[in-house]
């Protein structure tokens, strides 16, 4: 799920002076389709199995989980290298440092006002997702720009690596909770006795990738041909470190792959079935590695870079407007089939499924195609309204 450093990239002298860099455009864009494949999926076809459950999961519908996968690193990362493109052109690190903290906690006050909203059509509980690890990653990084930027790297792929050797926080305490927001498995705890908290993004893993995005930004003001070979290389290294350590089991990972009883295609998928809450380094190996040689061999080229460039421009908007027509879809589809509105994705607790509901991967991708579809005209919109106008709040949307 998903993520918007694209603002940072706006402003007077930043939109006057500075190049764009085509490829992070059209990754970002591409990461974004395939995040509203997942909620789609959730919304509209939400199922007894876990998706990720090898052992009883369909292929079709593992696959439909695991491509999405790529999308929420993909958009933290670029989110770090925006930070860094837009340093370069700004008059003091102060002025970075202190938008980076505006804008993180503005992302924070966002997830929890207005996406879970959108979310639960109202606040039956409040969830802590990506855009809420986002902010939180921008306000550390606030600070971590005052250091030399290869120190910022090396702490962030230290932390990425050694992240096994920590233990997860049993979180039953005040101090218990504040450590485990840091770093832990999805946990649920009490805001209030009638407000639950799910915690399924904590902040400490993804702050290391934005902050590793961040570090690695000078690669993207190399000539083309440079950029392309250290994003490759990068890429192709990660991959190779993901299949490594994954075939032996040895680290990287909470959960081994093994021989499936089902076959040769569960075995593969069991292999591929990294971790994501919080992203293991086989995880991140992965996900990242195909985003970097994505970075180093795609561009603008052709009716689909085009295409995917005007959603990578406009994140923000795109990931609040997506949310608006998959949920106010599924409340107007809920209520026509069941004859009231019921969200399949966020149910009250007992409250089961209505009557007359199957789910299914053939509604799933055809409401993704319908709403992708939409998105288009909107995003385009805002992207001309965003070059034609200098308005100071462009920046936090």
């Amino acid at each position: 799920m998903l993520q918007s450093a694209d603002a940072l990239q706006t402003g007077p002298v930043l939109r006057a002076a500075t190049p764009r860099v085509a490829a992070i455009d059209v990754v970002r864009g591409l990461a974004m389709v395939i995040m509203a494949l997942d909620h789609t999926r959730e919304f509209w076809s939400p199922t007894a199995v876990r998706p990720e459950d090898v052992a009883h999961a369909s292929v079709a519908l593992f696959l439909t989980r695991w491509v999405t996968h790529f999308c929420a690193p993909t958009f933290v990362f670029l989110a770090g290298v925006s930070v860094f493109l837009y340093q370069q052109k700004q008059a003091s690190r102060g002025a970075v440092s202190r938008f980076l903290l505006t804008r993180g906690l503005w992302l924070v006050v966002l997830e929890i006002v207005v996406i879970n909203f959108l979310l639960q059509w109202g606040y039956s509980g409040i969830l802590l997702q990506v855009i809420w690890a986002l902010g939180w990653g921008m306000v550390l990084l606030a600070g971590l720009i005052w250091l030399p930027r290869g120190l910022v790297g090396a702490l962030a792929l230290a932390f990425i690596a050694g992240q096994h050797l920590l233990p997860f926080t049993a979180p039953t305490t005040g101090a218990g909770v504040g450590w485990a927001l840091l770093y832990n498995r999805p946990f649920l705890f009490p805001l209030t006795p009638k407000l639950p908290v799910l915690a399924a993004y904590t902040v400490s893993t993804w702050a290391a990738v934005l902050a590793l995005g961040y570090a690695v930004g000078p690669w993207f003001q190399l000539p083309g041909p440079r950029r392309t070979r250290r994003l490759a290389a990068a890429g192709a290294g990660a991959l190779l470190l993901f299949g490594a350590l994954r075939a032996t089991n040895w680290y990287g990972d909470p959960a081994p792959w093994s021989e499936q009883p089902r076959g040769l295609a569960y075995s593969a998928l069991s292999f591929v079935n990294v971790t994501k809450y919080p992203p293991s380094l086989l995880f991140l190996c992965l996900t990242l590695g195909v985003a970097l040689v994505l970075l180093a061999t795609w561009g603008p080229t052709g009716r689909l870079g085009h295409w995917l460039s005007t959603y990578g421009r406009v994140p923000m908007f795109y990931y609040l407007l997506h949310f608006c027509l998959i949920s106010g879809g599924a409340f107007v589809w809920t209520t026509l089939a069941f004859g009231r509105p019921f969200n399949l994705s966020f149910a009250p607790p007992g409250a089961g499924l209505p009557a007359g509901y199957h789910p299914s991967l053939w509604r799933t991708y055809a409401v993704w195609a319908v709403v992708v579809a939409l998105l288009y005209w909107p995003c385009r919109w805002y992207q001309s309204y965003k070059q034609q106008h200098t308005h100071w709040w462009l920046a936090y949307l």
